[in-house]
């Protein structure tokens, strides 16, 4: 019997005892050859876009030769500001795109030896660089579409007297959200966090192509998309897959997902429940790549992302909320 890929050495492209023996300036590098792909590694001013620059050596930084604009390899990027060792960020991210099923903060933290809150920010910030690989991209060929709910637990009251219909409106936390998938069958996956499974009609007639076949299940909201495209339906009190009609591929994602949510983070905010199913959909469309070309792709979609609105300064706001 073959072996599979991912069992094989040709899946383990980089290690973190790679990383380690390496050191800080190999690591170091790495980053200026993702960012600079284009000019050989060599910086090109973020500024004004002129490749003839200096390298302040004592501080690693350079020096634009046309407009003087001083800028590092992390400059305007979702790095910025990074206080971490470039060998530490470089491992953090091989453990990031390690671990399959996703990977808490804690954890990461503990691997790393940094503060809860440097790990959770820095997580955060590569599910946001991941999420823009697949902006504004249209789905096309055979297309998949399914939502699954998250959160919004309540736990049943300890006597049977006391518990209530937990699927009642009223009986509702507020905070039960639906992630809607759409997934290009041998292609990619973009996620949506709504409130209603239906919203996912208004969402394929913006990325799914009018030329596509687009694959259901049964529910009654999904009847709109016969207006738009071939669909074909699949009833799944009666099968998983019938006559080509299925969405397998969705529900894969969706079971990664899952894992992740209930495995290694316990539960996730509302919030934030959009970046936890772009990092899980990032992972499932990846799956049969090397770690070593992840995590590059990692870094190169991070060298690309702007400094984050979002974290960038995450606990300083929120310490003068809470002040």
């Amino acid at each position: 019997m073959a072996q599979h890929f991912l069992l094989s050495a040709a899946a383990r492209t980089l290690s973190l005892k790679e990383i380690y023996k390496g050191g800080e300036e190999a690591a170091y590098q790495t980053f200026k050859a993702i960012r600079w792909a284009e000019n050989d590694g060599e910086a090109v001013c973020p500024h004004c876009g002129c490749v003839e620059t200096y390298e302040i050596t004592t501080r690693r930084k350079f020096k634009c030769a046309g407009c003087y604009h001083q800028f590092s390899v992390t400059s305007g990027t979702i790095f910025a500001s990074r206080k971490m060792a470039f060998v530490d960020l470089l491992a953090a991210i091989c453990i990031f795109v390690n671990a399959v099923k996703g990977l808490s903060a804690l954890q990461l933290s503990r691997d790393l030896d940094v503060q809860y809150k440097t790990a959770f920010v820095l997580s955060h910030k590569l599910r946001e660089a991941l999420a823009r690989e697949v902006d504004n991209e249209t789905l096309d060929g055979e297309v998949e579409i399914d939502g699954a709910y998250f959160g919004g637990h309540i736990r049943p009251a300890n006597h049977i007297e006391d518990r209530v219909d937990r699927r009642k409106l009223e009986n509702q936390t507020g905070k039960r959200r639906v992630v809607i998938a759409v997934r290009q069958r041998h292609g990619r996956t973009r996620t949506f966090v709504r409130n209603s499974e239906a919203e996912g009609v208004e969402i394929a007639s913006r990325i799914v192509s009018r030329k596509s076949v687009v694959y259901a299940d049964e529910a009654p909201h999904w009847d709109r998309l016969h207006a738009n495209w071939i669909v074909g339906r699949i009833n799944h009190s009666k099968a998983y897959s019938a006559d080509g009609a299925n969405t397998n591929a969705v529900e894969s994602y969706f079971s990664r997902l899952r894992r992740m949510v209930t495995g290694q983070h316990h539960g996730v905010s509302p919030k934030y429940l959009h970046q936890y199913s772009a990092h899980a959909a990032w992972l499932e469309d990846h799956r049969r790549r090397d770690n070593g070309a992840n995590a590059n792709g990692v870094i190169a979609n991070a060298m690309t992302a702007p400094v984050s609105t979002v974290w960038c300064g995450y606990w300083q706001r929120a310490k003068r909320k809470a002040a």
